[in-house]
This record gives C-alpha cells, sequence and structure tokens, in this order.
C-alpha cells in the first residue's frame, strides 16, 4: 500500500511542488489540505481544489477553522489589546498555529504516515508547523521540501512545467500573508531598514477623504454590534470594521522585532480592523476597569502575544492567562466612539453602564463630594510621610 502524506496545501509554489513531487517522485497517496483562518476567498478555494488534482493529489480538502480561531485565539487578544512590541497585531502569523492544528487532527483522522508543509529554513512558520505537528501528530513524519532540498523558485517551476502544470508564479516584488486578522507585507522596499512601503505596496487604497464616526459596541469585552447592526457571528463583525476602516488606509505600518530563530525580522502590514477593534477596546476598558486590573491584565496579556507569535500557544500556561483576560471582561460593556479619517482615527467618548468615570464621589479637576478638605489634607499630608522622613534625615541631598 502506498504511504499517506497530508500536504498542508495553500496553492502557492511552495506547496504545489510538494504535492506534485511527493505524488510522482516519491510515490505517496497525497492529501491536499487547505486550512482556511479567513484568508482564503470562495474563488481562491475552488482554484486551490482544481489544482490539487491537477499536481495528482489523491484528495483535496478545505478545513475551514476560521471559528475555532476567533473562539481559541482573536477574542483573547482583544481582551488583551495584544499587539506586538506595541505594534503589531500578530495578524497572519497567528493563524499558522490553527492551521497546523487543523492539518494535524486530520493527518491522525486519516491515519496519515506523513505531513508536509512548505516553509523555508529562514521563517517562524516551520517551527509553527513542526513544533504543532511533533506535539499532536508525534508518530508522524514531517517532510520540508523547500527547507531540506534547498529548493530555488526557478527549480520548482521548472520542474512543475516539465511535468505539464503551468501557473502564474511569477515572482512579485512583495508577497503578500492575506488573513482574517490583516494582511503581511514582505519584499521590495521591506528589505531596506531606511525606507518604507509606497502606496502602491498595500492591497487595499485610499478610497474615502474627510471624516466619519465609528460605534463599536460590545459585551463582556467581545464585539457585539457595528454602528448600531448587532453581529451574532463576530466574524461577520470584524469583516465590517475591515471594510469601514479599510476605505481610509487604517492600520498600516511596520513592525520590527525579534523572530524565533533569533534575527530580526521586518514586516509591513495594514490591519484596519484589528487596529480598530483593540483601540475600541482598549479605550473602553479605561473607563470600566480599575487600575490594577488594566495594570496586570497588560502584563499577561504581553506575554500571551509572544508565546502565541514563538509558536508556544499549546503551553499550558497560556491556558491560564486566557482564564484571567476570560475574567477581566465581565464589566467591559459599552460602545466606544472613533472618528475615522485617512490614514489615522481618534477616540471621542464612550457611553457605557459600567462607566467608573460618572460617580457621586467627585468629578476630576472640579467638585470632590465623597470627601471633605479636611480628609483631602490629611490623606496627602500621610502620603507624602514617607518622603518627608527621607528628606528630613538626608539635608544635604540636592535635587
Amino acid at each position: 500500500m502506498k504511504k499517506k502524506v497530508v500536504v498542508a496545501f495553500s496553492g502557492g509554489l511552495d506547496t504545489s511542488f510538494t504535492v506534485m513531487y511527493l505524488a510522482k517522485e516519491k510515490g505517496y497517496e497525497v492529501y491536499a489540505a487547505c486550512a482556511n483562518t479567513g484568508g482564503f476567498s470562495e474563488e481562491q478555494l475552488k482554484q486551490n481544489e482544481e489544482n490539487a488534482y491537477k499536481l495528482g493529489a489523491t484528495k483535496y480538502v478545505t478545513i475551514d477553522v476560521t471559528k475555532e480561531y476567533y473562539e481559541k485565539s482573536l477574542k483573547y487578544m482583544v481582551f488583551g489589546n495584544v499587539l506586538r512590541n506595541g505594534t503589531y497585531p500578530i495578524s497572519v502569523s497567528s493563524e499558522r498555529i490553527f492551521q497546523a492544528l487543523a492539518i494535524a487532527r486530520y493527518a491522525n483522522e486519516i491515519g496519515a504516515d506523513a505531513i508536509a508543509h512548505g516553509s523555508t529554513g529562514a521563517g517562524n512558520d516551520q517551527i509553527r508547523f513542526d513544533m504543532t505537528f511533533m506535539v499532536l501528530a508525534p508518530n508522524v513524519e514531517i517532510i520540508t521540501l523547500t527547507r531540506d532540498m534547498a529548493l530555488t523558485r526557478d527549480y520548482e517551476i521548472n520542474y512543475l512545467k516539465e511535468n505539464g502544470f503551468v501557473a502564474d508564479f511569477t515572482k512579485l516584488k512583495y508577497s503578500y500573508n492575506v488573513g482574517l486578522w490583516g494582511t503581511s507585507i514582505c519584499g521590495g522596499e521591506i528589505l531596506d531598514s531606511a525606507q518604507g512601503l509606497p502606496e502602491s505596496a498595500y492591497l487595499k487604497q485610499v478610497e474615502k477623504t474627510g471624516s466619519e464616526e465609528l460605534r463599536i459596541e460590545f459585551k463582556n469585552g467581545e464585539i457585539h454590534a457595528v454602528n448600531g447592526e448587532v453581529f451574532e457571528d463576530k466574524i461577520a463583525a470584524i469583516q465590517k470594521v475591515e471594510e469601514i476602516g479599510a476605505a481610509y488606509g487604517i492600520g498600516r505600518d511596520m513592525h520590527v522585532g525579534d523572530t524565533i530563530i533569533g534575527i530580526k525580522g521586518r514586516v509591513g502590514f495594514e490591519a484596519a480592523a484589528p487596529m480598530l477593534i483593540i483601540g475600541a477596546h482598549r479605550f473602553l476598558e479605561k473607563y470600566t476597569l480599575s487600575k490594577w486590573q488594566q495594570y496586570w491584565k497588560d502584563q499577561v496579556a504581553n506575554w500571551y502575544g509572544m508565546f502565541l507569535h514563538e509558536s508556544q500557544y499549546l503551553e499550558p500556561v497560556m491556558r491560564d492567562i486566557e482564564a484571567m483576560l476570560q475574567e477581566s471582561q465581565r464589566n467591559v460593556n459599552g460602545t466606544a466612539i472613533l472618528e475615522l479619517r485617512p490614514l489615522s482615527f481618534s477616540t471621542v467618548g464612550v457611553e457605557s453602564k459600567d462607566d467608573l468615570v460618572k460617580t457621586k464621589f467627585g468629578e476630576y479637576g472640579e467638585m470632590q463630594k465623597g470627601w471633605t478638605a479636611e480628609d483631602a489634607k490629611g490623606f496627602i499630608k500621610v502620603t507624602s510621610t514617607p518622603l518627608r522622613v527621607y528628606y528630613n534625615n538626608h539635608k544635604d541631598e540636592e535635587i
């Protein structure tokens, strides 16, 4: 009997080569599996299926894990306002983990002997895929032709052409990874640390001028409504915010950070929905959470984002962090109001029944109602005691 191999199939050059080479040269029974986390259109998925069979696959499947990706990752990144290095919403890289989980489960389900993916030896994705497969499919061989054979684009393209498969694998100036939580952009000016990306590098152009108001409502920290329209489907809500924000070119930036393999990496991105949703959510939390809730949530959320980026999603502490983030959202209810304009947005205000700014104890800078003037003087005197003690004993210190 032929050995079974599941190929994590994106439809790109590397995975197309992998399907054909393993079927033709190695005699595998190839199962091409496209794990969709929101980055593929219906047309792309249909084309993937057609191409997989042309390349020699025995079977093609699309595994839709978009909802799982939201429920098990995205909502926690919103709860934690996760931005790597304060900049990057961990867009496509976070999707890789859930694609790997889906592929591993499918390989176990069909009793595969091997799993193959198209990662190179110079990036983070090889680690995200390999580690997940090693943990969830420990008895399955991992095949990475692009990495192990040090393949070039020309070699792969020529091989496919010689064996009757012709597709447009033109090497473009930029490479894009499109996902539900944003689009990453590599190549071109990205490779020069002194340059930024031109307007033409972005997939979504600025179409609107002027400004408009965007209202995002949250219930227990989760997005609930956009401009008054209630969304039971959170994926659709994210897509709605993306549609509105992308028309202004909001969410563009450049991320520079440390890769898992130790080198520095630079990537451009456009992510209107993540930046608007996180911006609105963080703003609402300023009104509805205590000082220490915000402080400690920021600490664990930073670790959550780092672990997710560095392929540690399966680390048990991640479930503990998720539990804390979930619990912290019990009073994060209300609507954040944003003002959008080309390439930027600003926060305006919130409407919330849990608004801690509204209190009978006083209005900041106006009038105290929960204490007297004498109470305030006593509080200030007691608070200053450690400083008064120190400087009374060290009168010679200059300030």
